[in-house]
C-alpha cells in the first residue's frame, strides 16, 4: 500500500449490490512494466511485474513472507485480504506442501485478480473465499488450525487497517496453531495504536520490522512455545532460504537485529539473541 502516480484505468466494475462498495472503482494502472492495482485512487493495493507474475514486487509484501525465518514449513496458510494475489500466488507456486486459504470480502476484487493478475483457480492447496474477514474468522475460521496468518486489510481510504482492534486480532490468534506466526501490513498514521492492539491479543510477542515502501511496517506476532534464537543462526537460516526462495531474507535479520538492539533486547550471555 503506497501512493502511485500512474494514471489509473478502470477494471470491469462489480455488480451492483456487491460487498465492499468502493468495488465499482477497482481501476489498474500500468508503468516501467509493472500493473497496478488501486480502488479508484492513487494507492497502490496490489502489482505484478508483467514479466514475472509469480514474484513479489513490493518490498512490504516480501517482508510478508517472513514467517519463513520462524516456520519454514508452513502446512496451511490463511491470507486476510487478496489485492492483487501476489502472497498468494507466491505461497501457492513456492510453498508447495502448504494449503493456502484467501479471504476477501469482494468478488469484484477476486475477478480482476483471475484476470489481470494470474491468479490461478482453486484446487487442491489454494481456496479463495469471498467473505468479510472478521465475520469468517468468527465462523468458519474460528480455531481453524493455521501455521501462518497474513493480513493485509485496507479500503480505498487507506487510512488503516479495515479491523483494527484487540478483539480482532484475538480471533486472528485464535486461527493459528501453536506455535504460528502472524504478519500484518500496517500503513498510515495509526501505527502505535495497531501495534499496540496486536500486542495486547498475543501477550506481547510481537515485533516490527523496519519501515519500507515510504510507510509500510509489517509486524510479527508469534504464538505457541517461547522462541529463542540467536541471530547466527537466523543469519544461517535466511542465507538457506535465499537459495530456495527470490526474497531478502538476509535483510529482514538484519532489520530484526537493529529493532532488537533498540529496544535493548538482544543481549544474552553476551550473545546476540531474538526472543519472542
Amino acid at each position: 500500500m503506497r501512493a502511485e502516480p500512474a494514471r489509473p484505468r478502470r477494471a470491469a466494475a462489480a455488480p451492483a449490490g456487491s460487498a465492499r462498495p468502493v468495488s465499482s472503482n477497482i481501476t489498474l494502472s500500468e508503468r516501467d512494466g509493472v500493473r497496478f492495482l488501486h480502488f479508484g485512487t492513487i494507492w497502490i493495493q496490489g502489482a505484478m511485474r508483467i514479466a514475472r507474475p509469480y514474484a513479489l514486487e513490493i518490498d512490504y509484501q516480501q517482508q510478508m513472507m517472513a514467517p519463513l525465518l520462524f516456520l519454514p514449513t508452513p502446512r496451511r496458510i490463511l491470507q486476510l485480504g487478496l489485492g492483487a494475489a501476489a502472497l498468494t500466488k507466491f505461497c501457492h507456486r513456492h510453498l508447495s506442501g502448504a494449503q493456502t486459504v484467501a479471504v476477501d470480502i469482494d468478488p469484484a476484487v477476486v475477478r480482476t485478480a483471475r484476470r489481470w493478475f494470474r491468479l490461478p483457480p482453486d484446487d487442491a492447496r489454494l481456496q479463495v473465499v469471498v467473505a468479510d474477514a472478521a465475520e469468517w474468522l468468527r465462523g468458519a475460521g474460528r480455531r481453524a488450525g493455521f501455521d501462518w496468518l497474513q493480513v493485509d486489510l485496507y479500503d480505498a481510504a487507506a487510512r488503516g487497517p479495515v479491523y483494527d482492534d484487540v478483539a480482532f486480532y484475538r480471533r486472528c490468534r485464535a486461527a493459528l496453531n501453536a506455535p504460528g506466526v502472524l504478519a500484518v501490513n500496517l500503513f498510515g498514521s495509526r501505527f502505535e495504536r495497531s501495534f499496540a492492539a496486536i500486542a495486547r491479543a498475543f501477550d506481547d510477542r510481537v515485533v516490527a520490522l523496519p519501515e519500507v515502501d515510504e510507510g509500510n511496517r509489517v509486524a510479527l506476532g508469534f504464538c505457541g512455545p517461547p522462541l529463542e534464537v540467536s541471530f547466527t543462526h537466523l543469519a544461517a537460516a535466511a542465507r538457506e532460504l535465499e537459495g530456495r526462495y527470490p526474497l531478502p531474507v538476509r535483510r529482514w535479520v538484519a532489520g530484526l537485529r537493529r529493532v532488537s538492539e533498540a529496544s535493548g533486547a538482544c543481549a544474552v550471555a553476551g550473545s546476540a539473541r531474538f526472543a519472542m
